[in-house]
């Protein structure tokens, strides 16, 4: 397969332009799925082909990276296949050559098994396999030419060797000369894989074990995107704060890491993604008081607020561990604010359970938060409780819960009007003129007329709330 490098030296050298093939990634899930995405486009960009927006019969490579954590993100994966097949076959009797690949969650959980039900699928690749992909798309495409319709399997689980690549990869990408491809806010993957066995979570089966990158290859990364522009860090895990990084001799928590990386020129604000009580040490929580560029801002899903379910879900901590750990962070930094993760109806919750759960949510105030029913995941433990509460109430207790979070998300946001805060500018609004930003609490923040903002942090004034965002004015 020939690089985009190769490609400019031979028009360069006078020789016939070649072509950059075409390709489109759907993603799926959570910010490390997106985090993933951006790799495989950036890599495969370093191989010859340029990302594309939108799918269209004009994409020589189609990938879906998938989630597999509710049933409904699998099988709209499949929805999606039978529409691409669609495309493959134009393009077929069109003489061309279309590689479709599954990567992701729902790779590394079905396999094989992805081929039986979706033949025309050319490679199946697992999150830790994924840096392969050029290899893989390369062996894919000589099949098909040849007509070999075998898939690629890759699930392979080392972790080191992808990152390095990732890294050299990295290094081979061009700056953004545009300030409109310039990438304010970045994902940043520290620490892969989960040790915690929730009995509601295929995470420790199709991620695998805790993972932490050493911190020299974390600092080199994070510079690289200083250095394109980035000013917001997500430092990435899917239980982050268990990172336990190597520097030298030292093993490093996450808390020595955000200090390490807040010395990086150009970085303004640090944020973390997505914590497990259980994990949060004290370290990490005085850092919020420590670090200015570190936002008040932190995601740390609780699920329920029932011991009896949290028991049954394995998740080791009390629905009043959680409650203190909120208190320790208030007590270090006071406009801290927070928001979590919650599922109804797992197996066994009771209308108690229930309401244990909405005590919860009114004792903490959450500014944003995710909730949905209990969805049973194959080989997980959870997927073999006993389960009688009807769908119906369910369904009904979700739309009491969500009220709620709803209620407290519309309540923080007003609490904002008046104050001036900095709102980091990272794209233009639906609406001519209009540019959005977040807020340190994550809060879209919209002013109008200032283009000249694009990609930088300014302090806004707020002057009123609007459905889900904020208005506000360039202070002076």
């Amino acid at each position: 397969m020939q690089n985009i490098q190769e490609n400019k030296k031979n028009q360069a050298e006078g020789e016939i332009e070649i072509s950059p093939k075409k390709m489109f990634i759907k993603t799926y899930g959570c910010q490390m799925n997106f985090y993933d995405s951006e790799k495989m486009g950036g890599t495969m960009n370093n191989h010859g082909f340029k990302l594309e927006e939108e799918i269209s019969d004009e994409c020589d490579l189609i990938v879906l990276n998938t989630c597999h954590i509710r049933e409904k993100a699998s099988e709209k994966m499949y929805s999606d296949l039978g529409r691409i097949k669609k495309f493959k076959d134009k393009r077929k009797a069109e003489g061309k050559t279309t590689v479709v690949a599954v990567a992701g969650c729902v790779a590394q959980a079905e396999g094989a098994e992805i081929k039986t039900r979706a033949p025309y699928v050319d490679i199946v690749v697992g999150p830790q396999s994924y840096q392969r992909l050029p290899m893989l798309v390369k062996n894919a495409e000589e099949s098909v030419r040849f007509g070999n319709t075998k898939a690629g399997v890759d699930l392979d689980f080392s972790t080191i060797d992808k990152f390095d690549f990732l890294l050299e990869e990295m290094e081979k990408e061009q700056i953004p000369a545009d300030v409109h491809e310039i990438k304010s806010t970045a994902f940043l993957t520290v620490q892969e894989g989960c040790d915690k066995f929730c009995t509601f979570c295929v995470v420790p089966y199709t991620r695998g074990a805790e993972v932490s990158r050493d911190v020299n290859q974390i600092y080199r990364e994070a510079l690289l995107l200083a250095e394109r522009g980035t000013k917001e860090l997500n430092l990435l895990g899917q239980n982050v704060n268990a990172y336990h990084g190597k520097a030298d001799k030292e093993t490093w928590g996450l808390g020595k890491l955000i200090r390490h990386i807040a010395n990086i020129k150009g970085i303004e604000r640090i944020r973390y993604t997505t914590s497990h009580p259980r994990d949060m040490d004290e370290d990490l929580i005085n850092m919020h008081g420590e670090c200015e560029k570190l936002m008040p801002f932190v995601h740390l899903p609780v699920q329920s607020g029932s011991d009896n379910i949290l028991k049954l879900m394995n998740r080791k901590h009390t629905a009043d561990d959680y409650r203190r750990i909120i208190d320790k962070f208030r007590k270090v930094r006071s406009d801290i604010e927070f928001s979590s993760d919650f599922i109804v109806g797992f197996p066994g919750e009771t209308e108690q359970d229930f309401r244990d759960t909405i005590k919860l949510i009114e004792d903490i105030q959450f500014t944003l938060s995710y909730s949905f029913i209990y969805s049973a995941r194959p080989g997980t433990p959870g997927a073999n409780l006993e389960d009688n509460t009807p769908m119906e109430l369910k369904k009904e207790r979700l739309q009491q819960l969500q009220a709620l979070l709803e209620k407290q998300m519309f309540e923080q946001l007003a609490n904002k009007v008046g104050r001036t805060m900095s709102v980091l500018f990272s794209r233009t609004g639906k609406y001519e003129n209009h540019l959005v930003g977040f807020s340190p609490y994550y809060q879209p923040v919209i002013v109008e007329n200032r283009p000249d903002l694009m990609n930088k942090i300014a302090n806004v004034k707020i002057e009123k709330s609007v459905d889900r965002a904020l208005i506000g004015i360039i202070a002076n």
